[in-house]
């Protein structure tokens, strides 16, 4: 492992924060970040934090901060295409992938790290939005974590129900044709909170939060991203398809959804954590939009202590 630009500026995690480039199996570069417990604390595990699509590891400074608080160290990565890990496409706007099993690769190298590190054991999920995707397919696959915790998990991709074979058709035939790396219809090639105002935006209600991943945005524009290409949309549906197909996987899990939600469907988290059962617990978190974890004060409070409850209750 090599060290690799970690930007506190605009980060404001916990002290102690490094970056590394790692290499994936297929020869992928990507960046992953750590962040210790408090140092006054003695370490409760190493929550493995894998982000959304767009996003990079310093948008989960202050996430690791709370982390830090409770006692856990924090390890995230920034995935393929995505942060300043490589990107395939001419465009580096475009998100792509050619299958969401390479981002399992991904996983691999950051396992592979967090023992290089000697990180400390346990290790917990926790998962947003398209790495709530990747993390329940890591799971299916043998993820040795005690328990698991998704924030708005991408298991179903939300769009009306009449654009949906034309979806499945046109993004096929897209990656077939070799224009994978077209953006998918109907996104945009600019991050979305540089062109989206706060009064109507869907991430977030705490103006604060969303002013953060502007300042970011702004400082870092080599951290951005904007629309997803066509192959990630096929590889999209392909592989929230086959995961709704799946039972659960026997690990237990939290599930935090905001009512307020409009960017992942929520219909497939619902029917999934139905069938967890007993070692599943949906949190419907009332007024909530899509980034649970940069919800005002209380909210946050709320949805800590239930991550402290689940990762204390499977030590």
């Amino acid at each position: 492992m090599q060290q690799a630009p970690l930007y506190h500026d605009i980060a404001f995690g916990p002290e102690g924060g490094r970056a590394f480039w790692i290499r994936a199996g297929d020869g992928v570069r990507l960046r992953i970040a750590h962040w210790p417990a408090m140092e006054a604390m003695e370490s409760r595990g190493t929550v493995l934090l894998f982000p959304g699509r767009t996003e990079y590891v310093e948008k989960y400074g202050p996430t690791a901060g709370e982390l830090a608080a409770m006692g856990h160290d924090t390890l995230t990565i920034d995935w393929r295409g995505q942060g300043l890990a490589d990107r395939p496409c001419r465009n580096r706007m475009v998100g792509d992938v050619g299958d969401f099993g390479e981002y399992q690769l991904d996983i691999a190298a950051m396992l592979e790290a967090a023992e290089t590190l000697a990180l400390p054991r346990p290790f917990y999920l926790l998962a947003h939005s398209m790495g709530g995707c990747i993390g329940l397919r890591a799971l299916h696959e043998g993820l040795e974590v005690r328990a698991a915790a998704f924030s708005a998990p991408m298991w179903g991709i939300l769009m009306a129900g009449n654009l949906r074979p034309l979806a499945w058709a046109s993004s096929w035939l897209f990656a077939r044709l070799g224009l994978g790396c077209h953006l998918a219809p109907g996104t945009r090639i600019e991050t979305y909170v540089e062109v989206q105002p706060f009064e109507d935006n869907q991430l977030t209600t705490d103006e604060n939060r969303y002013a953060f991943l502007q300042k970011q945005a702004r400082e870092h524009p080599e951290l951005t991203l904007g629309g997803p290409s066509m192959r990630w949309l096929y590889a999209a549906l392909r592989e929230t398809r086959a995961l709704q197909q799946m039972a659960p996987p026997e690990v237990p899990a939290m599930t935090f959804l905001g009512s307020r939600e409009r960017i992942v469907d929520p219909a497939p988290v619902h029917a999934l954590m139905e069938r967890w059962g007993a070692r599943g617990r949906l949190e419907m978190i009332e007024g909530a939009k899509h980034e649970i974890l940069m919800e005002p004060p209380e909210t946050r409070a709320r949805v800590n202590g239930a991550l402290a409850g689940l990762f204390d209750a499977h030590r």
